[in-house]
């Protein structure tokens, strides 16, 4: 700490002390997070430092930039860039119920979004998505924060279970003790999201157990007609109570109102490395160079979070991309038949296997609708299980939520 004079502390959360700073060399402020490791195991400190390795890697115009970490007096000090414009929950309450124009939502938006696509197709969560944790930069960028309580997933690891982060943003699934994944930060990105649109919390209750039961079953208040039914529709998708039907963050950037800004906020030359597994023609000339055959995969050729961050197989969710039920064996070909033998009877041959093909489509298809109606009452029995056992957790009265 020898480099750096204190300021002032500007926060303090589950990950420690945040602090202002003043660099003695150029007087740069920056703003330092203190975390106490004295009291860790060997194996959160190790995690810890894990952790710093991550935040080390994260190079995004949209993400607050990590300049350096050191270890001192039982403490962990990790260094990052000051946003001199606040965080975005202070602008929201500035606005005293003055809404914000739909141009500077999408806008913010989209940044969140780009931000939030370079970590998941990392394989990482950020896990405390809300408007306290996105800041403006000097010139208005907005810049993705706190990543104290992230967690790296490989692709092999059980998916976190941590119920944390400010309960408003919580999603149904952790409610109902199921696993956290990528679709439970897109909840959270939608309550962002509707926070810009309405300047309140769209789950709001007097206690955690109203609270719970209104996330988990309970309507929100719909947003103003003054938006396009675009936002409003895609704040009914990021609202999804079924992790599976929310959108990924890739399939966001992809509709053509959130597409068109991207050009806005990053270069050619970024928007061809961060989209370089998808064909990028909706985005003007910069698309990225197309694959040859052989060329080696980079890590974001497949949507990583859509095959690590699903829900576990023993939850109803497969962790692969399956091809559909209904899709149809092709039949095994047979040598063609000599010109002689195939002229008497051309017609009536070529009808059989067309018949035979329609038989087996039937059958294919029954096949699906059977194992989804299975799948689906399979789900039903232990959703409400889950349920049985959360209301009896419930049963004894919710504690005080604290008010932000």
């Amino acid at each position: 700490m020898d480099k750096y004079i204190k300021v002032r502390k500007i926060g303090e959360g589950s990950f420690g002390k945040a602090i202002l700073v003043k660099a003695k060399e150029n007087g740069q402020q920056y703003v330092i997070k203190e975390i106490n490791i004295s009291k860790m195991s060997n194996k959160e400190r190790e995690e810890s430092r894990r952790e710093v390795a991550v935040l080390a890697n994260m190079k995004h115009p949209n993400i607050v930039l990590y300049r350096e970490s050191f270890e001192e007096n039982g403490c962990l000090y990790i260094v990052m860039d000051y946003c001199e414009g606040g965080d975005l929950f202070k602008k929201i309450n500035a606005q005293k119920g003055v809404l914000f124009s739909e141009d500077q939502i999408l806008d913010w938006f989209v940044q969140i979004c780009l931000a939030l696509k370079h970590i998941h197709d990392r394989k990482i969560l950020h896990r405390d998505i809300k408007s306290q944790n996105i800041f403006l930069t000097k010139d208005g960028t907005i810049q993705l924060g706190d990543f104290g309580i992230a967690r790296v997933l490989n692709s092999t690891a059980e998916l976190a279970r941590t119920c944390i982060g400010t309960p408003y943003y919580l999603s149904p699934e952790i409610c109902q003790n199921k696993p956290y994944n990528n679709k439970s930060d897109i909840w959270a990105l939608g309550c962002v999201l509707y926070e810009m649109c309405t300047l309140k919390h769209a789950f709001e209750a007097g206690n955690m157990k109203n609270l719970v039961l209104k996330i988990i079953s309970g309507p929100f208040p719909p947003v103003s007609v003054h938006y396009s039914y675009d936002l409003r529709n895609l704040l009914s998708q990021l609202f999804k109570r079924n992790p599976r039907n929310r959108p990924s963050v890739n399939s966001i950037l992809e509709k053509n109102f959130i597409a068109k800004r991207v050009e806005k906020f990053l270069t050619p030359e970024l928007i061809a490395e961060e989209f370089n597994h998808k064909i990028f023609q909706k985005f003007g000339p910069h698309a990225a160079p197309a694959k040859r055959p052989g060329q080696e995969q980079t890590l974001t050729s497949v949507a990583p979070a859509q095959k690590i961050t699903k829900p576990a197989a023993k939850y109803g969710v497969p962790l692969t991309i399956r091809k559909s039920c209904g899709a149809p064996k092709k039949p095994n070909e047979k040598k063609p038949l000599t010109k002689s033998r195939q002229e008497p009877s051309k017609k009536k041959r070529l009808e059989l296997p067309e018949k035979e093909r329609r038989q087996r489509e039937q059958i294919s298809l029954l096949k699906a609708d059977e194992t989804r109606r299975l799948e689906k009452e399979r789900m039903e029995r232990i959703n409400r299980a889950r349920e049985q056992g959360w209301r009896n957790v419930l049963g004894s009265g919710g504690s005080g939520v604290k008010k932000l």
